[in-house]
């Protein structure tokens, strides 16, 4: 009761600073009356390009359900929502749109049926060309319609009160993200274009305030919307991890390198959008991150540790885990990836290879005949202090990270 009032209280200050800040919405009006030709095979086309780097699939296509027709569950710690029918059907959908409209969701938020929740990444497709978002429009108006209903998202009290969608827009959405890096290459500021506009990295790369802003100050900084946390981005964040440029663009061609395979939100990400992206692109966006003078990726440190500690995770790692990812941690190809330098082993927090190992990770097919088969989750097989100890081990021996899992950590992590 109390966290409801807190934020109730939290809503109603946002309100009243931005009634007083605010003498008229900060909104810009989008052109109007633009033609776009629905029937121009060349814009489609370009649209169904555009579509996949901005992955609109991901969530607008459920797994068993029509292209974009909607239902895709989005956790948030506001609720949950729900990817909407972006198909051409005109009850559901948005055969009724304009391209006016369509301009108008990507780049304010708003759309003939009123205000949407920035769960819908607007705060970054609103850095898209004109020229491109009637190329995606054109392109989703040429699919078959899907008379699929709209879910409401599920929010508990006060997050509900969709009205309030304006004044949080009128005090976050003007420069959601602002980003200071230059560039001078190319590649470098059409990477800048395909990552903020298009594939909207920042929406969980970056983290985010108190409301559920993205913070400005800390582009692809690394953020904890969901269960596995969104890694940092940046070039010393990915340097640390040992990221070259040529590892990146593998990575996001195929979904795997040296440094492991995608797994949790990004999987869909390479699946539904970058392995199909020219190398152009993925080297533009490979560039960006890294910079146009990318940092000497970090060789693996050596950590001192407690040998009675490194002896007791090993026996435990041998007998869970190396009759897939091998003896000395060097993986199997088609089975499990290598943990020795892995990306998610040598991450300074231990987030998201704890929760790996406790929950598992389901069987994931990649570009081409590559797949990787299930990886069990021990959450109920192992216990904190055997977590923890797999877990210094991998960290220390093979990802050079300080031994300084606790199994209260483990504990606390546990559904």
């Amino acid at each position: 009761m109390m966290s409801a009032l807190f934020f109730l209280l939290r809503i109603a200050l946002l309100t009243l600073v931005a009634v007083l800040s605010t003498a008229c919405s900060n909104t810009h009006d989008a052109p109007d009356g633009a033609k776009v030709d629905t029937h121009d095979a060349a814009l489609i086309e370009r649209g169904r390009y555009l579509a996949k780097a901005a992955d609109c699939a991901a969530c607008h296509t459920s797994r068993d359900g029509a292209p974009f027709a909607g239902g895709v569950k989005l956790d948030s710690p506001f609720g949950t929502f729900y990817g909407t029918n972006i198909t051409p059907d005109a009850q559901h959908g948005i055969g009724k749109w304009t391209a006016d409209d369509f301009y108008g969701a990507l780049h304010e938020g708003v759309s003939p049926n009123g205000q949407l929740y920035p769960a819908m990444p607007y705060t970054s497709y609103r850095q898209m060309s004109r020229a491109d978002s009637d190329a995606i429009y054109a392109y989703l108006m040429s699919l078959k319609p899907a008379a699929v209903t709209n879910r409401e998202p599920d929010l508990s009290f006060p997050f509900n009160l969709r009205f309030a969608v304006r004044f949080w827009k009128m005090l976050f959405l003007e420069n959601a993200l602002p980003d200071a890096s230059r560039g001078e290459s190319a590649d470098w500021n059409r990477g800048r274009y395909l990552a903020n506009a298009l594939g909207h990295c920042a929406e969980c790369h970056t983290p985010r305030g108190a409301f559920g802003q993205l913070d400005g100050a800390k582009p692809l900084a690394g953020g904890a919307l969901g269960r596995i946390h969104a890694p940092d981005l940046t070039p010393e964040g990915l340097g640390n991890r040992g990221w070259s440029a040529r590892d990146l663009q593998t990575f996001f061609a195929t979904g795997i390198a040296p440094q492991g395979s995608a797994f949790g939100e990004m999987h869909p990400v390479v699946h539904l959008s970058s392995q199909y992206m020219t190398p152009g692109d993925l080297r533009a966006i490979s560039t960006y991150v890294l910079g146009d003078k990318p940092i000497a990726p970090t060789p693996l440190q050596t950590q001192s540790s407690d040998a009675a500690q490194m002896a007791a995770g090993r026996r435990a790692y041998l007998s869970v885990c190396a009759g897939c990812h091998g003896f000395e941690g060097e993986g199997k190809p088609h089975v499990a990836v290598s943990m020795r330098g892995n990306s998610t082993v040598r991450q300074s927090d231990a987030h998201n290879l704890i929760v790996s190992m406790l929950d598992g990770i389901d069987e994931q097919a990649f570009p081409g005949l590559e797949h990787m088969q299930e990886m069990p989750g021990f959450a109920n097989t192992l216990s904190d202090d055997e977590l923890a100890q797999v877990a210094n081990y991998l960290r220390n021996s093979l990802g050079g990270q300080p031994a300084d899992v606790t199994a209260n950590v483990v504990h606390a992590l546990r559904r």
